[in-house]
């Protein structure tokens, strides 16, 4: 059974083999967007000042 790969990822495959210095560019991209230090205490300060949600948004009552 064949195992599906979009023309998307086979290029990105190709591109990234022909390109390794670009690899490090991903990663400080990644760590500037999304790898961040997390805080347990800020967490859980989030967590207590949340808001319930009405079940439905919309209604005007």
């Amino acid at each position: 059974m064949a195992i599906y790969e979009s023309e998307h990822t086979k290029f990105m495959r190709e591109w990234m083999k022909a390109h390794p210095e670009e690899r490090e560019e991903q990663q400080k991209g990644r760590a500037l967007w999304w790898d961040k230090p997390q805080d347990l205490e800020t967490q859980s300060e989030y967590a207590a000042g949340k808001v319930a949600h009405k079940p439905y948004p919309y209604a005007t009552e």
